[in-house]
């Protein structure tokens, strides 16, 4: 069951104010390490049984051993949607919490086995056909991890005349698209679960700056450097990133709430609800992002919506 923070205003939210989650289910994505590792330990600590979807089994399970509580592993690899299609199909009864936290950052251009943009494909369309799939079997929320890259200078827009970003490639860019997406995402399905009637809700959240391996496979040398400088002297820990995650995941909040540090420049500090950009607040944006989205998986959102959500006509677009 969720559980709302009653302690006093001025002290820190932390892990071991999770509450009890005794009886519940989640799965974490990208759980092996960083962030995913510390969201699955702090929640098997507090009780639940989570389910570590890994593309890389073994490992997972090397992962899941330092783990105190009740852990299983399963593949799951988000930038081939056969793998998505099969661990989704895998499942079978209830599901709390889905918390979609893997992803790719800054990386060279790349492709996924579907033919989309890596970035794109991993941290959005992945998570995306992944949560309708299990939607059917989830009772509680839906946590999507984004980044306050989403609003980085230079205006950080869905591409959707580009999706794929085809001859104008850029690591950042394509990673600001992404976790705009992941906002997006978010909006929409939680404008779709309310129309449907659903009690379940969608929530986002971001790390602030948290000393993970996704630095460290940045596409500029120069950023990797300067990164590594910044893990160690600015950014928290994993356990601390993981926070605003696990906030989002158990307390009492609304859908679409999305979750960061409260420190200067959400850079650190104990989770707190932020702010988005207009980009990422845009239900125009994120309707046709659904609609893009659905196009390029052929996933789409489980009969649970109503009329009025049926009747959003979906838009073309080209990648």
């Amino acid at each position: 069951m969720a559980t709302k923070h009653s302690a006093d205003r001025n002290s820190k939210w932390n892990a071991s104010d999770i509450g009890d989650q005794r009886g519940r289910t989640a799965v974490v994505t990208g759980a092996n390490s960083g962030l995913g590792i510390a969201t699955v330990d702090a929640l098997a600590r507090a009780g639940a049984h989570v389910v570590l979807a890994v593309r890389d089994p073994e490992r997972g399970e090397a992962a899941a051993r330092t783990v105190n509580g009740s852990v299983e592993v399963r593949r799951l690899d988000l930038a081939d949607l056969a793998s998505v299609r099969e661990f989704a199909a895998s499942w079978r009864g209830e599901l709390d919490l889905l918390i979609n936290n893997a992803g790719v950052m800054n990386i060279p251009e790349a492709g996924t086995k579907d033919g989309f943009e890596m970035q794109f494909g991993t941290n959005h369309l992945g998570h995306f056909a992944l949560t309708n799939l299990l939607l059917p079997h989830l009772t509680d929320r839906v946590v999507t991890v984004s980044s306050g890259a989403h609003k980085m200078p230079g205006t950080p827009r869905i591409h959707f005349e580009n999706l794929n970003l085809t001859g104008e490639y850029s690591p950042v860019v394509a990673y600001s698209q992404s976790k705009l997406a992941n906002l997006l995402f978010t909006l929409e399905l939680q404008s779709r679960l309310a129309a449907a009637g659903s009690s379940v809700r969608a929530l986002a959240a971001h790390p602030g700056w948290a000393a993970t391996g996704l630095q460290s496979r940045d596409a500029s040398v120069l950023r990797r450097t300067l990164m590594a400088v910044g893990n160690r002297f600015i950014a928290q820990d994993n356990k601390a990133g993981a926070l605003p995650t696990l906030y989002a995941a158990t307390q009492d909040l609304p859908g679409a709430s999305y979750v960061g540090p409260d420190g200067f420049g959400e850079m650190r500090g104990a989770p707190t609800l932020v702010g988005r950009s207009a980009a990422a607040s845009d239900p125009v944006s994120a309707v046709r992002l659904w609609a893009a989205s659905e196009e390029l998986t052929g996933v789409t959102f489980p009969r649970l919506e109503s009329e009025q959500s049926q009747s959003r006509a979906p838009q073309t677009v080209s990648v």
